[in-house]
């Protein structure tokens, strides 16, 4: 693994104020254990089935990330960089094909031993296959407009891999999917796997909280632990330009934040992914890169309100 790259030089452009401490810029993770979160970066992206540039991605995330305070508003206000110990692990260099995908199941169950949540930065959503399997995950909820059910090995068959690896259907969970941006035979392969799906319409005519408390009770019916899979193509393409597979009608920004805030603040999710952005292609102001690193400060503030 190497060490995370370091910021682009406008990050250094940034305002100083001892009293706005900014988010990232973690120390490096050690031999030592007891860390509440890991960064891990994966930057996948040679079996995308969209030309993509997501191995970029890890480096623009950690710069974006020094864009934003640490800080929860409250009341009371808290500082997560008070209140949680969060390391970076740096990058698997090459994730990508099977010695790829064995070094990042490597790389995750070792912080599995040490850190209570792993954050893995995609990357392309095919690193959710080897994360939730180095994770020990036993249930999966996906943050997603499409089912990933695909044949072969890419982006779109992650899904489909864990259940013949031996991850139970019925213990997955399927958030976001939406109409026009999958195929019949792949709708059908879900239903007739056992997997449960929740629309995007349905996410919205239920609420964020009801959502969220099903797709746990079904993901973590075993006690076992959950992988939550956030591919931000899931999201409107106006806030997510930078997701090749993003559609207009997609959740919004803060639709997206309050499902993985709330889905974090349950103590059985301890892996999350944050995948399918592409850094080179995002809008000028970088949108797309600043909802992923909110997400992970999201992933972050689960954890320390459920403390």
């Amino acid at each position: 693994m190497t060490s995370p790259a370091d910021p682009p030089p406008a990050a250094d452009q940034l305002s100083v104020d001892p009293l706005w401490p900014r988010a990232g810029g973690w120390p490096r993770i050690g031999d030592d254990g007891g860390w509440d979160a890991a960064v891990l970066g994966l930057p996948a992206f040679r079996t995308s089935l969209s030309p993509t540039g997501a191995h970029a991605t890890p480096a623009a995330v950690r710069a974006a990330l020094r864009r934003f305070s640490p800080t929860l508003i409250g009341p009371p206000p808290i500082d997560l960089g008070e209140v949680l110990r969060i390391a970076d692990a740096g990058d698997v260099d090459e994730p990508d094909g099977p010695a790829g995908e064995a070094s990042v199941r490597t790389a995750v169950a070792s912080l599995r031993e040490r850190a209570g949540l792993v954050v893995a930065l995609g990357g392309d959503n095919s690193i959710t296959y080897a994360v939730a399997q180095g994770a020990a995950a036993s249930g999966l909820i996906t943050l997603d407009a499409h089912f990933d059910l695909r044949d072969g090995v890419s982006n779109g068959s992650p899904v489909r891999r864990l259940v013949e690896a031996g991850m139970d259907p019925h213990r997955i969970v399927q958030v976001g999917i939406a109409d026009f941006a999958n195929s019949a035979a792949y709708a059908r392969r879900a239903i007739d796997l056992g997997i449960t799906v929740i629309t995007l319409d349905e996410v919205r005519r239920r609420g964020i909280p009801d959502v969220v408390a099903h797709a746990l009770a079904i993901a973590g019916s075993d006690g076992g632990r959950i992988h939550l899979d956030i591919d931000v193509d899931v999201c409107d393409r106006a806030v997510a330009p930078g997701c090749p597979a993003s559609v207009p009608g997609g959740l919004q920004a803060w639709e997206l934040r309050a499902l993985v805030r709330a889905a974090a603040s349950d103590s059985r999710v301890h892996s999350a992914d944050i995948v399918e952005v592409d850094a080179t292609a995002d809008a000028p102001d970088g949108r797309t890169v600043r909802l992923a690193a909110l997400c992970v400060l999201e992933l972050l503030a689960g954890k320390a309100i459920a403390r």
